[in-house]
């Protein structure tokens, strides 16, 4: 089955107890969204003031159920969970045949340094399965990926999807910025 194009996202919380909320939607994402978009990994990350870090599994996985399967996120990132083994561990154990790729620490992605001291984050990693044809369409006739990124609500309110007032504070909650106006 081909994989879609994968998209992680990062959010920010001003401190833990998010991830009831979290959990309850991530599993009504993968039961009522599969075959549009897949929720392949998602994990809960708490930076101590002094920058240690503590990580726990979002979504309906128990504790074994998530050793088990390891983390994709995680190996994307550079993060070690305790307990738990990589992906380039299980391959040069032979027990986990995903290529030749590794992801090396100075090629991770770089986002848990964008987490605060003293918060937390949700890492969310997304299939776009509804995208599979559209990019195979691409492909067939020469195009290719130049860009991407969110919208800006603010950018929004210029073509009419949002009013000025919802846009900001949409944006307010995007940035964690209570105290922007414009």
């Amino acid at each position: 089955m081909p994989t879609g194009p994968v998209q992680l996202i990062v959010l920010g919380f001003a401190r833990a107890g998010f991830q009831a909320g979290i959990n309850a939607e991530l599993g009504r994402l993968r039961r009522a969204c599969r075959e549009a978009v897949d929720v392949l990994d998602a994990l809960a990350v708490f930076k101590e003031p002094g920058g240690g870090l503590e990580v726990e599994h979002l979504g309906a996985l128990t504790r074994d159920e998530a050793i088990e399967a390891g983390s994709r996120i995680a190996d994307l990132v550079g993060l070690a969970i305790e307990g738990e083994r990589s992906a380039a561990a299980a391959r040069s154990a032979g027990e986990a045949d995903i290529g030749d790729a590794e992801i090396l620490a100075e090629d991770a992605w770089d986002v848990l340094d964008e987490i605060p001291p003293g918060s937390a984050a949700a890492l969310v990693l997304l299939e776009h399965r509804w995208a599979i044809p559209l990019r195979d369409a691409i492909a067939r006739t020469g195009g290719h990926h130049i860009s991407d990124g969110f919208v800006s609500p603010l950018d929004l309110t210029a073509i009419g999807l949002h009013t000025a007032e919802e846009a900001e504070r949409l944006y307010r909650w995007e940035t964690g910025d209570a105290r922007r106006t414009r």
